[in-house]
């Protein structure tokens, strides 16, 4: 199995408790996790800032428990938007965007859930786990999401904290798996606190609960969340991609004919 993923590490402005945060989810074994920055238009929060390195907040990074080497730490951007105009900031030339390796949007409702399944250059999609959902989940969204390539977070801390919204997690995380049959899903904790936090193998177990197969809820704790982080840097990379194709070579040119030969052809 490939390394166990939290693409949903929130951030926070204490530095020490970011620290502690990120060093208990390397203690539980997870090889990466993605610290997020939100930006809710309905809070005003509109600046997209530079997030953190890795290098700024530690010194020598935590290793990963059972295994001999560091965490890996990826930053993440995630827009909550209730109006289409609120996406226009993924195709800004903000110079702080570049630095973002991950993109998910946060739609809160199903005009902004087809945009983000269909035509916004994202990764990732996060379903609301903290009330009724809003909205129908259509298929033909979904089909056209796990086609290009996107995936759909679940995120599990609401569910622990709250008997409420774990009644809300599980139901829409149910409307979710009907339509599209556990692939393309990602579980993130969302943790503010080192005791939210789960081991990679309780968090699939929980996936058991949201309707995933045993197969799909170990995925959406490791190869899913690596195949995000493949479309992210695809994302990235892709105005730079170049196309090369070997040119034909003239008759004249060819190889196959011997240099005796082509001088008498000459004569």
């Amino acid at each position: 199995m490939a390394g166990f993923v939290d693409l949903n590490i929130p951030y926070l402005p204490e530095k020490e408790s970011l620290q502690k945060l990120v060093t208990s989810a390397a203690h539980l074994g997870y090889s990466t996790v993605a610290i997020n920055y939100v930006i809710d238009y309905e809070e005003k929060k509109k600046e997209v800032v530079k997030p953190i390195s890795p290098s700024e907040l530690f010194t020598t990074l935590p290793m990963v428990q059972g295994k001999s080497k560091q965490i890996k730490i990826l930053s993440r951007l995630t827009l909550v938007v209730s109006d289409p105009s609120h996406c226009n900031i993924l195709r800004a030339t903000s110079t702080n965007i570049k630095f973002y390796d991950i993109f998910a949007v946060f739609p809160k409702n199903g005009k902004l859930f087809h945009v983000a399944c269909t035509t916004l250059d994202v990764d990732l999609v996060c379903i609301n786990v903290t009330e009724k959902m809003p909205f129908y989940i259509k298929r033909p969204s979904v089909n056209v999401a796990i086609d290009r390539g996107i995936y759909f977070e679940l995120v599990y801390v609401p569910a622990i904290k709250d008997s409420t919204m774990r009644r809300y997690t599980i139901s829409n995380a149910l409307s979710l798996m009907q339509v599209c049959r556990g692939k393309n899903i990602v579980l993130s904790s969302a943790a503010e606190k080192p005791l939210q936090l789960r081991g990679p193998y309780d968090v699939a177990n929980l996936g058991w609960l949201f309707g995933l197969s045993e197969c799909n809820a170990k995925a959406a704790v490791s190869t899913n969340g690596r195949a995000v982080l493949l479309h992210g840097e695809a994302r990235k990379t892709a105005c730079g991609a170049v196309y090369t194709m070997k040119k034909p070579r003239a008759p004249d040119e060819d190889d196959s004919t011997p240099a005796t030969k082509k001088a008498k052809m000459a004569l």
